[in-house]
């Protein structure tokens, strides 16, 4: 079991006024699963991520990570569980101007005192792996949205997470791009990587082995249909 989480919920306090955002949630996922999150805006579905993704904490009710309870950590512990066992892919690439898609991708290996030479070979090995083997010393700016997030997911991958969470990771390209950038996500959980996607689209949503709905803070679980003809 890579992750679980146990009736847990979410509130927020506005005003003075108690904001259910999570209601009750339970949810398994299994090493090597790729799950879909849908749901439509307001759902909870993001904030779903940024629970399982040590972002945030809950109101109340259990996460458990690769064994790990997460309320009992400290947000140093968290820290460490988001460097080290969880890698982050968003909408919006997240890159740093001003550095290369090398050294993008270098960041968390950086942060994970790892030395200088060791960080420019697993960053140049894992580019290569996404196809951008020729585009390594590019600036944000000089790639296209889905070599972009070509430059993002090696990122995530870089310190080998025991989980890949992606919110919206097509939202922003065109469909070419977007079909690209699930193709690699196939791939990588193939190779074995646990997947969990929020999406809207369900076409993307067909790409993972199951389907997790959320609708006003309640979850419904369910296989994805996505068996090949």
């Amino acid at each position: 079991m890579i992750i679980e989480l146990k009736d847990v919920c979410k509130t927020y306090y506005l005003g003075g006024i108690d904001v259910p955002v999570l209601k009750n949630v339970s949810f398994q996922m299994e090493e090597g699963e790729y799950v879909a999150i849908m749901g439509p805006s307001g759902s909870g579905k993001s904030t779903l991520m940024n629970l399982i993704g040590c972002l945030d904490r809950a109101t109340s009710g259990t996460i458990i990570l690769d064994g790990q309870d997460i309320s009992k950590c400290s947000e140093n512990q968290m820290a460490d569980l988001r460097l080290y066992k969880i890698g982050f892919v968003f909408q919006t690439f997240q890159l740093l101007p001003g550095t290369t898609a090398l050294e993008n991708v270098e960041l968390p290996l950086t942060y994970a005192g790892i030395s200088r030479r060791e960080r420019r070979e697993r960053a140049v090995e894992i580019l290569k792996k996404v196809g951008l083997e020729d585009r390594m010393y590019f600036m944000p700016n000089q790639l296209s949205g889905g070599q972009k997030q070509r430059v993002a997911i090696a990122r995530a991958m870089i310190n080998h997470p025991r989980l890949l969470l992606a919110d919206e990771p097509t939202g922003a390209l065109d469909s070419a791009s977007g079909a690209q950038i699930m193709d690699l996500f196939r791939q990588l959980n193939e190779e074995g990587v646990s997947i969990i996607m929020i999406t809207h689209d369900p076409k993307v949503a067909a790409g993972a082995s199951r389907m997790v709905e959320i609708y006003d803070g309640i979850l419904t679980d369910k296989e994805a249909k996505n068996e090949d003809s």
